[in-house]
């Protein structure tokens, strides 16, 4: 009996085991500087790193180098929560070196005990987890000699020339720059008890322009400035409010922003920014492309393009992404990856 439990127990572990291996990725091209580059600006590109994302997080990567003049210039930031077990950690390492073997990159632990006790419940679960909030504290995880960032999410395909959006000029006092969607309607982003409470609502109140909607998924950020504005207590802010004084909003990390930036966003051209295109937040169905260029496509909400493709139900537009897919497949040939190269 003992020895049938010892094998039992045996089998639970090889299968939990199993579960928490991470699929196998293709090595992606290699993409070097052009002529031009010689004294290119180094530019910093942070985004998360997790076995849930994984998978968009490095076909983001390869759509950054491939539209990129100097791609060799690029150095990405990985965030990874602390929360991950080191065997868990050493495998999106070797995934993500597997992919880009030469890539200029380092990982970041985010100490997920910072959140701890100041996430509240939102319309999805994907945006409760404490990764989700580490855009909130890039100025603390990154090191004092990366003045400046963009905070990519790992759900989107950069189809243009990223320095582009690098060379933001964030004006003489801005932190923040992003697109701004100043038609959508600004007070569904907040709860009937936020707008009724004056102290609260009138936070808007000395802002250099009327507070409009962005979306934090896309954000170029001067750390500096963010450290000086204390920016990050700024935000806290909310969240302790939200978590102990009253529910204000439904929406995730994004509230937090909008009530500390909306109003003095340096604001950056739509084309950076084609978000949405995951659907809502709860059914996700499919949409179109918002009207005029396109430099970046986003599938921001719950629909994400590689789960679509698995299921045999894409969207017409996750095609696009389709062949920036590293994933390896038995079998499978590389002619996608082809195209991208």
């Amino acid at each position: 009996m003992r020895l049938l439990a010892a094998l039992l127990l045996f089998a639970a572990a090889a299968a939990v085991a199993a579960a928490a291996e991470l699929p196998e990725f293709r090595e992606a091209p290699a993409f070097r500087n052009g002529a031009g580059c010689a004294g290119a600006p180094t530019i910093h590109i942070a985004m998360t790193l997790d076995g849930t994302y994984l998978r968009g997080s490095l076909a983001g990567v390869l759509s950054v180098l491939r539209h990129a003049a100097c791609p060799e210039s690029i150095a990405f930031h990985f965030v990874a929560s602390s929360a991950s077990p080191a065997r868990r950690l050493a495998r999106l390492r070797a995934a993500l070196a597997a992919a880009f073997p030469t890539l200029p990159a380092t990982v970041h632990r985010f100490d997920a005990r910072l959140v701890r006790g100041k996430i509240s419940s939102s319309v999805r679960r994907a945006l409760d987890q404490p990764l989700n909030y580490a855009r909130i504290y890039l100025a603390d995880i990154l090191p004092r000699s990366v003045p400046r960032v963009l905070y990519l999410d790992s759900d989107l395909l950069v189809v243009d020339d990223v320095a582009r959006l690098w060379a933001t000029d964030l004006g003489p006092h801005a932190a923040l720059a992003a697109p701004e969607y100043c038609n959508a309607n600004f007070t569904l982003y907040f709860t009937d008890a936020f707008w009724r409470h004056p102290a609260y609502s009138s936070v808007f109140a000395n802002r250099t322009r009327a507070p409009c909607y962005f979306n934090t998924g896309v954000m170029v950020i001067d750390l500096d400035r963010w450290r000086a504005g204390g920016y990050t207590a700024k935000l806290e802010y909310w969240m302790d409010v939200q978590k102990q004084e009253a529910r204000i909003y439904e929406l995730g990390s994004l509230p937090p922003f909008l009530l500390v930036f909306a109003g003095d966003v340096k604001a950056v051209q739509h084309r950076w920014n084609q978000h949405g295109l995951g659907g809502d937040n709860v059914a996700g169905q499919c949409r179109e492309l918002h009207p005029g260029p396109v430099s970046l496509l986003h599938w921001s909400g719950k629909g994400k393009p590689w789960l679509r493709l698995d299921a045999g139900r894409p969207c017409p537009l996750d095609a696009l992404w389709a062949p920036y897919d590293l994933l390896r497949r038995r079998g499978a040939r590389d002619d996608l990856l082809a195209a991208v190269a």
